[in-house]
Parts: structure tokens; C-alpha cells; sequence
């Protein structure tokens, strides 16, 4: 069997199992559960839990293939790695440029966020100038050696993540106590949008697992190949209990039709139960928590460019490292969303969040798909003896991920339809992307 080749020297190899679970962690924890949540809460009601319970499943399907195949090729390309191995060099291209177009436009959603949760305290300052001050930290921290970037990454993770947790058992104590009234059946009942709502929401719920995918990027820097199947398990664990736990939590303690996403729905909450000062405290965990979800992606998006350009697929400076082991044009290059943030700020500030929500979900739903179609391929090419040696095996093999690509491509339609703007916005960036591909292909056959 082919093995992945090697195109990425020069990266160091100092990330544990808990530094690449957190990196995933934090970012998947950031704008899609803790803004994101309130969409979801708009369109469906009490029923988007069962949105949320769907996307796990989802989740897990294509948490269990990248694993197995992180495994076997541990790589900073990942998912780019895998489509160039057991499909082709169209889905392995489109699975790194997709990927990080849908990141670099994430990035801007997370600053936005965080320029949203500053407002609580600086209503008079305006939004753009908390999105300059937070670039320049994003910069700052990602252009230094990548044991550096997981220290710092570890403990933001952990303050959003242990807070998060605390919720959880907060409001689980005011439901069961009767302090709170329970308010799933309150205001239309469990299904107030329709039986088909939780379908239509499974966009936002699917959107906030992403981030999931993350630790197998991790892998080409990790310390040994032993680090992979814990942080695997690690990471899906984690999410799975916080974004249904917190679902679940949330919606029982706040009316549905209070949330949105002008503020966060876990600060709103604890505004409505009258706890002293959490609000507050809750704000200061968001903004944390957005501020956490751009430095991973801004981590995740410069490793794609960086492969993108190891391989041949995108400029050579590109692929350089600076002293620390950081690829630094691919850094200030992925940071380009920011610019799109600012903009949406300045001219659509009401409708940013849903604009690159919609933008970032296509991106992220094409290394899905490619790390599923490539996971068939690998059971299927793979003898029983040499999955047996493998550190960690998916329990459903490849019809879990048969099962996962039917689910995520009825997802990536569903967001497609609805709104049916995010339609047009999709087809336009997997247009952009086939002519990216051929011109890039072009350029490497006369380099080569």
C-alpha cells in the first residue's frame, strides 16, 4: 500500500494527545455552539436538540474514518493527503482548498463574534477596531514555534471548555431543583416550527461540531504516532457531551424564542435565571471562547496552504518556515478572512454572522466528504491483517462512512436550500475552486 509521501520537513513534532484534542476543541467550541446554538434555537425550537443529537452521530462517522486513516498517515494535509492517496489529485486539491477558504472565512465569523461580545461592554466602540486589536494577537501567537501555539491554545480551551462544563451542571441543578421551569413544551410546544424544523437546523448543529476534523491535521506535528487515537476519542467525546449537553441545558432554561445572534444564548440565559454577575463572567468565557476558535482555525487553515504548497498546488514561498517552525506566509496569507469580517462589520453588520456561517459550512463539509469517500477506499484496498495493526479502527468500517456520506451530503444540500442564497454562494465557490484546480494544474506540469 502506498504510504503518504513526504512533503513536510521541517515542522516540529511537540503536540500531545491533550494539545491536539484542545486544538480541535477549540476549534469546534467557539461561534458554533455559542452563537451559533441561538440559530439553531430560532429555526426549530426545543426540536434543534434533536438536530444536535443527529449531527453527533454524523460527526462520529467521520470522526472514526479520519482517525483510522490519521493513523496510517499521520500529516498536516490530512485530508488532502488522503484524497491524493485513494481517489485522486482533483479531490485531494479540493479537500485542502476548500477547506481553507472555508476557514479563512471562519476566521472572520469568530472576529465578528468577538467584536459582537465586546459590544456588551463597549457599546460605543466600534465593531472593526476589536477586530483589528484581535488580529494582531491571532498573529502574534501563530507565528511562534507550534509547542508555543499548543501551550496557549491548551489553556484557552480549557477556560471554555471547564466553564462550559459548569453550566451544564448549573442549569441541570435549577432544572432538577424547580427553580426553573422547564420549558421545552413552553412557547408552541416541542416541535413550535414543524416536525421537519430539526432537519432544517441540522445545518447549524452539523456547522458547530465542525472543528472536529482539526485533530487530524494535528497529526503531522504530534509527538508520536501513539498520540492520534487518544486525541481522536478525546476530541469527539468532549463535543458530544458539551454541544448536547448544553443544548439540552439551554433549552430548558431559556424560552426558545429569546435566542438569536446578537448575544450570545448562554449569557442571555444566565440573565434570565438572575445569577449575580454571570452574565458578565459568561461574556468574558465567549469572548474567550471566539477568540480560542480563530486561533485554531488560523493554526488549521496556515497547515493546509502550507501542504497546498509542499505539494505543488500553491506558491513555494508558501511552504517556508521561519525559525520558531511556523509556515509564516501561509499564516498572514489564511488570515485573510479577517479582511471579509471587517468589511461585513462596516457595511452588513446585522447579517455578517449568517453570511460566513453559510461560506464557512461548504468549505468545511468538502474534507468531509473527500475523508469519507477516501476512508471507503482505504477499507476497501486495505488487507484485514494490516487494519488489525492500526492503533485505532472505526467500529462500523466503511458502511459507517457509506452512512456518514449520505448524511453529510443531505446536509450540504439542506444548507444549500436554505436559505437559497447560501445555493448560489456554494455552487460559486465549488466554481471557483475547479477553475483554481485546473490553473494550478496547469502551473505544476510546465514546473515540473
Amino acid at each position: 500500500m502506498p504510504s503518504a509521501p513526504i512533503h513536510e520537513e521541517g515542522l516540529r513534532h511537540q503536540l500531545s494527545a491533550g494539545q491536539m484534542a484542545m486544538v480541535a476543541v477549540g476549534g469546534s467550541i467557539g461561534t458554533g455552539l455559542l452563537l451559533g446554538s441561538g440559530a439553531a434555537m430560532e429555526v426549530a425550537g426545543p426540536a434543534a436538540i434533536l438536530s444536535f443529537i443527529a449531527a453527533a452521530f454524523i460527526t462520529w462517522t467521520v470522526a472514526m474514518a479520519l482517525g483510522e486513516l490519521a493513523c496510517a498517515h499521520p500529516a498536516a494535509g490530512s485530508f488532502g493527503v488522503y484524497g491524493d492517496l485513494y481517489l485522486n489529485q482533483f479531490a485531494g486539491y479540493i479537500a485542502r482548498a476548500g477547506y481553507w477558504l472555508g476557514l479563512a472565512l471562519a476566521i472572520g465569523a469568530e472576529m465578528i463574534a468577538a467584536a459582537t461580545y465586546m459590544a456588551t461592554w463597549f457599546p460605543g466602540v466600534r465593531p472593526y477596531l476589536w477586530i483589528v486589536v484581535f488580529a494582531a494577537l491571532l498573529l502574534a501567537i501563530n507565528l511562534r514555534s507550534v509547542g508555543s501555539y499548543g501551550r496557549v491554545e491548551f489553556w484557552l480551551s480549557m477556560i471554555k471548555l471547564a466553564t462550559i462544563i459548569i453550566f451544564i451542571v448549573i442549569g441541570a441543578a435549577l432544572l432538577t431543583s424547580g427553580r426553573v421551569t422547564p420549558q421545552y413544551n413552553a412557547q408552541g410546544g416541542f416541535f413550535p416550527k414543524g416536525v421537519w424544523s430539526p432537519f432544517i437546523a441540522l445545518t447549524f448543529a452539523v456547522y458547530s461540531f465542525g472543528g472536529v476534523e482539526m485533530v487530524a491535521v494535528t497529526s503531522g506535528e504530534s509527538r508520536s504516532s501513539k498520540e492520534t487515537p487518544r486525541a481522536v476519542w478525546l476530541t469527539f467525546l468532549t463535543l458530544t457531551f458539551v454541544y448536547v449537553g448544553a443544548i439540552v441545558i439551554l433549552l430548558g432554561v431559556m424560552p426558545w424564542n429569546h435566542a438569536g445572534v446578537t448575544e450570545s444564548p448562554f449569557v442571555t440565559t444566565f440573565r434570565t435565571v438572575k445569577i449575580p454577575h454571570a452574565a458578565g463572567i459568561m461574556n468574558f468565557v465567549v469572548l474567550t471562547a471566539a477568540l480560542s476558535g480563530a486561533n485554531a482555525t488560523l493554526y488549521v487553515a496556515s497547515r493546509m496552504l502550507f501542504s497546498l504548497a509542499r505539494t505543488g498546488w500553491a506558491p513555494s514561498r508558501l511552504g517556508h518556515l521561519n525559525p520558531e517552525g511556523s509556515p509564516q506566509f501561509a499564516v498572514l496569507i489564511s488570515s485573510f478572512g479577517i479582511l471579509f469580517a471587517l468589511a461585513l462589520a462596516l457595511w452588513a453588520p446585522e447579517n455578517a454572522f449568517r453570511y460566513l456561517i453559510g461560506a464557512a459550512f461548504t468549505g468545511m463539509i468538502l474534507s468531509w466528504l473527500v475523508s469519507l469517500a477516501a476512508h471507503i477506499s482505504f477499507r476497501s484496498r486495505r488487507k484485514p491483517e494490516e487494519l488489525a495493526a492500526l492503533p485505532l479502527r472505526s467500529p462500523l468500517g466503511k458502511w459507517g462512512s457509506i452512512i456518514g456520506l449520505i448524511a453529510v451530503s443531505i446536509a450540504l444540500i439542506q444548507t444549500w436550500l436554505y436559505p437559497i442564497v447560501n445555493l448560489w454562494s456554494g455552487l460559486a465557490c465549488l466554481a471557483t475552486l475547479v477553475v483554481a484546480y485546473l490553473m494550478a494544474k496547469s502551473n505544476r506540469n510546465r514546473s515540473t
